[in-house]
């Protein structure tokens, strides 16, 4: 039930007090009533950096937030319709490799292979990219187009880097058709600045 007060028999002491309890109030009712927003820049479209944006994206829009996830340069991959998406271990010595097949004390050892070796090898990035995809399958994770397909059943709102696609040579019909928008960063950084959390990948 909502206070009411005697204004014109109160002094100014007891009014402020009475305003500030009750801005505090409203406050908290608004806070309470928002609906969280998240921003996501996708730049990377190998696939070990592709999980990230739609995990997030997804993740954050099943909990009922807004979500909306602007791709540029090479994360335009990620929204392309056929995603031929592959790994590299060079330049990535945060990437040991492990195997997904053998016994339980051989899928355990951590495969630290040299740039210099990894970038002379004929075929390697193929090789590491199906490890990747076997070990991914062995351990049950959504592939890259369901969490792609989650997002988008999720209203995630996927929107294109237009002067990248321009830049690239790009056609529209690449892609895939659930694209919210084509635009350029001045367009979507004051949404970005809107929400409560923005993150670059």
């Amino acid at each position: 039930m909502q206070e009411t007060l005697d204004i014109q028999n109160l002094d100014q002491e007891t009014l402020n007090k009475w305003f500030d309890k009750r801005l505090e109030q409203k406050l908290k009712e608004r806070e309470e009533a928002r609906t969280p927003q998240l921003s996501l820049i996708a730049t990377k479209g190998t696939m070990d950096m592709a999980y990230p944006p739609f995990i997030l994206a997804s993740t954050a829009a099943a909990l009922g937030w807004e979500v909306s996830c602007f791709f540029t340069f090479y994360g335009l991959n990620l929204l392309k319709k056929d995603l031929d998406l592959e790994i590299s271990p060079l330049g990535n010595p945060a990437m040991p490799m492990k195997m997904p097949f053998g016994p339980d004390w051989f899928k355990s050892v951590e495969w630290n292979i040299p740039n210099a070796l990894s970038s002379n090898i004929p075929g390697f990035e193929k090789f590491a990219t199906s490890m990747m995809s076997k070990t991914l399958k062995n351990k049950g994770v959504a592939s890259i187009q369901e969490l792609r397909e989650l997002s988008v059943e999720a209203d995630v709102k996927l929107v294109a880097c237009q002067m990248t696609v321009d830049l690239f040579g790009y056609k529209k019909d690449e892609f895939i058709d659930d694209i919210s928008d084509w635009v350029g960063a001045a367009s979507f950084l004051p949404n970005a600045q809107q929400s409560d959390i923005c993150l670059f990948i």
